[in-house]
Order: structure tokens, then sequence, then C-alpha cells
């Protein structure tokens, strides 16, 4: 079952949802300015950030509730919720994911860097090693350090709590990984450049598995909480599942030009998939909606 919410105003752009302990999702609107909250039991709400041109991109939520956001018009991240503050960073900060110790970690795009925010406020920028590797996606791995996706590089990177940096090269040098998030067992990642998505426990050799549509480009992962994970189809306006040996089990077609982007699942199992045509769709049940081609 597909259940659909528009947020926002027509050209305001969904980008990534997050959904926090409550079962409440947040949404980025990339080209308004805004974060939208979706309560569980109540009317959408529209966090206006202030400058339009913002372009709040990638969410966190961390174990304390409070909801991050990147900012990378304007080089700033916010912490939303009732002790809501913005910090003015560099770079072009996209990425953002909360670590084990309270720390909020970003890549930086446009510094080719990854920036550690911490509980202080103190922020510091460390170069990925390497030329153009501009750093996408970030999260915090099972494996207690931070791993990030190297779009242009081509790799994955990992990066501890002094800030120490290894880049993992990955087999496809044009591959373009994006996505990345992890269970309590490894890491998800989304090779938008390949049709393909892989997986990875730190310390084992990675496994990587082709999509039916090799176009598909693949944007922004899900672990599922059984092992497998969920993927965004952007090029093909679909939403796919697949289980901890890579198997496509399911594909949702959320519609032709929906350009789905973040996604995120829910505390109940439910699927919340951030169209930047205008809505969010919220998907239950692995069901097969069309076939896998």
């Amino acid at each position: 079952m597909l259940i659909r919410t528009p947020v926002g105003e027509a050209g305001a752009g969904p980008y990534a949802v997050a959904v926090d302990a409550a079962g409440d999702a947040w949404v980025t609107l990339v080209h308004s300015g805004q974060v939208a909250r979706l309560p569980s039991d109540g009317p959408a709400e529209l966090h206006d950030l202030g400058n339009p041109a913002s372009r709040p991109s990638l969410l966190a939520v961390g174990p304390d509730g409070a909801v991050w956001v990147t900012r990378g018009g304007d080089d700033r991240i916010d912490r939303l919720g009732g002790a809501g503050r913005s910090f003015p960073v560099s770079g072009g900060p996209f990425g953002i994911a909360v670590a084990p110790d309270g720390a909020v970690w970003f890549t930086a795009t446009g510094a080719d860097a990854v920036g550690r925010l911490a509980p202080d406020g103190e922020v510091a920028l460390t170069p990925v090693p390497g030329d153009s590797g501009m750093p996408a996606m970030v999260t915090a791995g099972p494996d207690g350090a931070m791993w990030f996706t190297l779009n242009r590089g081509a790799a994955l990177g990992r990066v501890d709590a002094s800030g120490e940096i290894t880049v993992h090269p990955l087999p496809d040098p044009g591959c373009g990984p994006v996505g990345i998030a992890a269970d309590r067992d490894a890491l998800w990642f989304a090779e938008i450049g390949a049709g393909r998505v892989g997986r990875l426990v730190p310390g084992e050799p990675l496994q990587e598995f082709d999509l039916p549509d090799r176009g598909a480009r693949p944007h922004a992962v899900a672990p599922d909480g059984e092992g497998g994970c969920w993927v965004t189809l952007w090029a093909a306006s679909a939403l796919a599942h697949l289980d901890v040996d890579g198997a496509v089990t399911a594909v949702h077609d959320l519609g032709a030009g929906s350009e789905p982007h973040g996604v995120a699942v829910a505390p109940d199992g439910a699927v919340l998939v951030a169209l930047e045509s205008g809505e969010v769709v919220t998907v239950r049940g692995k069901g097969i909606h069309r076939a896998c081609e």
C-alpha cells in the first residue's frame, strides 16, 4: 500500500527524509529553504530556515531526539527542536550523521573534506586524501567509526574519532557511490553510476549486487532492520527492496517523474520516500508492485 502526502508549495522539492523515535517524519525542502515535520497524529508543520537559498539537504536524528540538517546553500548546520541552534561551517555541507559519542559528522562536498561538529560547537574539517573525491553521504558504521561515500573517487571512506581517514577504493571506477547507511552488521551503499548496491561488513570481503535495471540510478539506502535494505531508484521513479543476499524482492513504482531521493524506515516498519516532485510516499508491505526488469 502506498500513501501519498503532498509536502510544501509547488516546487519546494522534498529531498531527504528521516523519522524520529516518536514516528514523526522530517523532510528537507531543498528549493524553498524549509524543513517539514509530518507528525504521526496531526497536520504537517513547516519550519522556515530564514533563507530561501539555504538549500537544506540531508537530515540526521540524534539519540536525544534532536534533528540536524545541512544547509549547502549558505554553509550552516541547524539543530532543530527544543534547543534549536544554527552553526556556521564551510565547504558546502551535504551528508550528516550522529556518532555514538554525540558528535555530528558531515561531508563538505565543496572542500573534499569531512567535518566534525562537537557537542560544544567546535567545528573541525579534515581533507580526504587524494584528489576530487567529492564526499557525499555519511553514516555511523557497525564498527564504531563513521563511513562516507566518495562519489567522484569511487570509494568508501572511514574516519575514526581522532579524524584519521582511510580510503577504500571500489572495483568500478565509474560507480559513483552516493547513499550509505548501516545496520548492526553491515554498511549498505548505492552506486548511482553503475546501477548497483553494495554491502560491506567491515573486515570482510565486499559484496556488490547488480540491479535488474542497470540504468535505474540508485540514490539513497535505508536498512530494513531484518538484514536487507531499501533503495531509491531515481531514474526509474521507483523504490526497491533487497534481502541480505542482494536479491531484489520488491519494486514499488512511484510514478513517472517523481524523482525519489531520500528514504527512511519508521519504527513501525513503514518506509518513507521523499519525492522531489512534491510528495512523501509511505509504503507498507514488501509486495512487488511491478516486475523487476
